[in-house]
């Protein structure tokens, strides 16, 4: 089949690979040439040649079927042919002169005989620039409005057109992706919006093949369309705003593929056999021969028409057939059949699409073998009047006779095809007979076994006659008629059990050594005295024995209902009884054990793998129960998380749904990716009910916005986990912190230094030891200072003096702490009222350039001495 490559839209169809059957021109055809039908096969491309573009299809005829071939190409770099002849470019190239004609090698594997064809590709002429840019030109759709509210009433404003379905070629060969539609929303203006589509073909399967830019709304397709595939697409397009509300109803896109005459008419057989009776008058339906094209047969594309290109032999007329162009029907229009002249006709039927157009369309053909059929003037008719036969009893499918006859029509038609049956002496149906399609001999058969003891000869009445009735006018009988004689030999017969199967019910878990049943046979040898014993034939568990003469029934091992040789609750068991006849005979029968289910299998959790996200949403792990006990041993289920260890119901949560179904989810808010084995307790509700601790083996990963887990093996494989990036990402924080925190203690060191020289003059001596006394004295109460300074000072800026308002006395203050002279280690008690004369005087003189400062209060807690409970050092 040759594909030639889809144009835009907008054009016509491009011009199809052209295929003419050579004609020798003699009008002389052979009954079957082996080899190409044709010299030259040509093809039309509408652009150069890509990797991988298949360009036409090469057919060569085999007469005898057997032939393998093999396909080479003379330029194996450019072109490659595969076994059904289909040729591909193997890469990508200008189509010029010396690429246009190459030639194409069939060679038979087994005797190495060699065929060759030629081939030629040709550029379709250049469309003109306005057929271009006519093709190039985007169309817009836009939403239609909602419906407005006017005075009250809902009123909903039309658009005087309706979306257009967008009509699209296959075979395009872009480039890609090739931009269809533009799709857009008069909100625009005014909201920022983002555009998709759905359904199939965009993001349901065949995904990928349309995509939308969000932003502008552009609507385009990615791939070639194959018609044949999909004929059509429905899209629907909807338009949201940033946070994903939807701002206009949906509104349908429909794509339709239009067809390209890309493929050729494939007829249904390659060879097509008919018959034709001789001496049959014009006119005379022959057969049908039956074409199909993969293309759209409601367009021209999809259209054949027939015709018959050759026959041979010729005689006694060249034209003795004739053809409907449209059904394909094969009818006589010459008379002067006759089968002792030819016996056989060829003819070479060819099917062309584009409603049988040679310049343009694809065509194909087929042969049609016509065979001239003898008329039946002769009867068949028996060899002799009576033949015999015998048959054992009981047996069925066997050969008791072979009745021969002659007849003098040609061998195997329907004139010397012999038909037999039974006239007589067979009122129940035991017998049938059957033709020998090679011999045409009658084969006497058994059809249902014979009983000796009831019937113990037959004698048959049997008839011959031909599959087509004595062509008028001859003068012999339809039919010849014989005698069959029918001896049936007495046996030894099978015994048999009854009833067969034998079905009991058991409950399962019976123990070794418990009588079931008794399973016996029966000799329909009634006549013969014959004993009969019993053997066990299959027990696939290997449960049961069988006592040899009584036929008594035991177990041997523990019967389970869950076991895998128990089918539908059902155990199957096949003994055997062979009775002591000559020769001797035995007869099967199968015990059928119905268990009956018991509590004895506890639930086990299913699935025993699940994936699941590193934080709770989206991602919830389904899981159900396995027990291969049934109802009521089985659900409803209990679902559980053990007590210990204590990180299982610290990480994870278990909610049961239903009686079948829990859902497992993470109670932490994150949790490392990583392989867990979280057990789960199941309970079933048998009497009593069994309980079991499954391991549910979760895999933790990282999630993308979709909730699907991402490969997380590959960033392992890195190098570097999760919790590895974030550990670093902590220690680059951490150094930057520290880094910031020394630079600011650095700068506050400078200014507590700058303070210092201008706060406190370097002679002033101020940090005089205080000596406690145990007495009380003055202190706070006959002061008036603010001692909730007390709570954290710290020093006194230089530049204290506020303009407005009073420092908040819970703020820690942020000046340098002031430096004082060392004293020496024993000062005199009246250096105790000097500091603090001193300390008043400074406080003095902060009120003087401040007046809203109710002064300082310094609190040195290494350097403070009691004065009577008061620890203070200044004011």
């Amino acid at each position: 089949m040759c594909r030639i490559v889809g144009a835009p839209r907008t054009l016509l169809p491009l011009l199809a690979a052209l295929l003419q059957a050579s004609v020798e021109a003699s009008g002389e055809i052979a009954l079957c040439k082996t080899g190409f039908p044709e010299d030259v096969y040509s093809a039309v491309l509408s652009q150069d040649v890509h990797e991988g573009q298949p360009l036409l299809n090469v057919k060569f005829s085999n007469c005898n079927g057997k032939r393998k071939v093999q396909y080479e190409s003379s330029e194996p770099a450019d072109f490659k042919v595969d076994e059904d002849g289909m040729v591909y470019a193997v890469r990508s190239f200008p189509l010029s002169s010396e690429h246009a004609k190459f030639l194409i090698y069939a060679q038979d594997k087994e005797t190495q005989e060699k065929w060759q064809v030629a081939v030629k590709l040709s550029l379709k002429p250049t469309l003109p620039e306005d057929a271009v840019k006519e093709s190039q030109e985007i169309e817009e759709i836009v939403f239609p409005r909602q419906a407005t509210k006017h005075n009250g009433h809902l009123q909903r404003q039309k658009r005087d057109w309706v979306i257009p379905p967008i009509n699209l070629p296959e075979n395009s060969r872009g480039p890609f992706p090739q931009e269809l539609v533009r799709i857009r929303s008069d909100r625009d203006k005014n909201l920022s919006l983002r555009y998709s589509v759905t359904g199939p073909g965009a993001d349901q399967p065949p995904t990928g093949i349309f995509i939308i830019n969000p932003i502008s709304g552009q609507l385009s397709v990615t791939k070639p369309l194959d018609r044949e595939l999909i004929a059509r697409f429905h899209l629907r397009a909807h338009a949201v705003d940033i946070n994903g509300n939807q701002v206009e109803n949906p509104i349908d896109i429909v794509i339709n593929v239009i067809d390209m005459n890309d493929n050729r008419p494939e007829f249904l057989h390659q060879v097509w056999n008919g018959t034709v009776p001789e001496g049959s008058k014009p006119g005379t339906y022959v057969m049908t021969v039956t074409a199909i094209d993969a293309d759209d047969p409601n367009a021209l594309n999809g259209m054949l028409r027939y015709r018959i290109l050759s026959q041979a032999p010729s005689t006694p007329s060249p034209n003795m057939f004739t053809i409907n162009n449209e059904t394909g029907d094969i009818i006589t229009v010459a008379a002067g059949l006759d089968r002792e002249k030819v016996q056989q006709y060829t003819l070479i039927i060819q099917a062309t699409d584009m409603e049988g157009n040679p310049t343009y369309g694809l065509s194909n053909t087929a042969t049609a073998v016509i065979t001239v059929t003898d008329v039946n003037d002769n009867p068949p008719e028996f060899t002799a009047m009576t033949f015999y036969g015998e048959v054992p009893e009981n047996r069925v499918d066997v050969i008791v006779a072979n009745l021969t006859v002659t007849d003098k029509d040609q061998p195997h038609t329907p004139a010397w095809n012999a038909m037999y049956r039974i006239s007589g002496g067979d009122p129940t149906g035991r017998f049938a007979i059957q033709t020998d399609p090679n011999s045409n001999d009658g084969l006497v058969t058994v059809a249902k076994p014979i009983d000796f003891e009831t019937n113990r000869m037959f004698v048959l009445t049997v008839a011959a006659e031909n599959q087509v009735p004595l062509a008028k006018g001859i003068q012999h009988p339809p039919q010849s008629t014989a005698t069959v004689s029918v001896t049936v030999i007495d046996v030894n017969e099978n015994p048999y059990f009854a009833p067969n199967p034998k079905i009991i019910r058991q409950e399962e878990g019976l123990h070794a050594g418990t009588m079931l049943t008794t399973f016996t046979a029966q000799d329909p040898d009634r006549y013969m005295q014959q004993n009969i014993r019993y053997t066990k034939l299959s027990d696939p568990a290997n449960w049961l024995k069988i006592d040899p003469v009584n036929g008594q029934i035991t177990t041997i091992a523990v019967l389970d209902r869950e076991s895998p040789n128990v089918k539908n609750n059902i155990y199957n068991a096949t003994f055997l009884a062979s009775d002591n006849g000559i020769p001797p005979m035995s007869g099967t029968g199968t015990l059928q054990i119905y268990l009956l289910d018991i509590n004895d299998n506890a639930p086990q959790v299913l699935p025993q793998e699940a994936e699941t996200c590193e934080t709770p949403d989206p991602n919830s792990i389904n899981i159900t129960a396995l027990d291969y006990d049934i109802d009521p041993n089985a659900g409803p289920f209990a679902f559980d998380l053990p007590l210990s260890p204590v990180t299982i119901k610290r990480n994870w949560t278990i909610t049961r749904l239903n009686g079948d179904f829990a859902q497992l989810n993470l109670k932490i808010k994150f949790l490392e990716a990583g392989i867990y084995e979280v057990p789960i307790i199941i309970t079933d509700s048998g009497n009593p009910p069994k309980s079991n601790i499954s391991i549910l083996r979760v895999k933790v990963c990282q999630c993308d916005s979709n909730g699907d887990c991402t490969d997380v093996d590959r960033i392992v494989g890195a190098g570097l986990g999760t919790g590895a990036i974030i550990a670093i990402l902590l220690c680059i924080i951490i150094l930057l912190i520290l880094v910031l925190m020394f630079v600011v203690w650095m700068k506050r060191r400078d200014k507590e230094r700058q303070a210092k020289q201008l706060l406190i003059d370097p002679e002033d001596d101020v940090r005089d030891n205080i000596l406690k006394y145990d007495e009380e004295g003055g202190g706070e109460e006959d002061q008036d200072y603010d001692l909730s300074q007390l709570q954290q000072p710290d020093t006194v800026e230089p530049d204290a003096i506020k303009p407005v308002g009073i420092r908040r006395l819970d703020e820690r203050p942020i000046h340098a702490e002031p430096q004082y002279p060392v004293r020496s280690a024993a000062p005199h008690p009246g250096d105790i009222g000097d500091f603090i004369n001193e300390a008043q005087a400074q406080a003095e003189r902060g009120r003087t350039l401040n007046p809203w400062s109710v002064g300082t209060v310094w609190w040195r807690p290494r350097e403070v001495a009691s004065v009577g409970h008061s620890e203070i050092l200044g004011t």
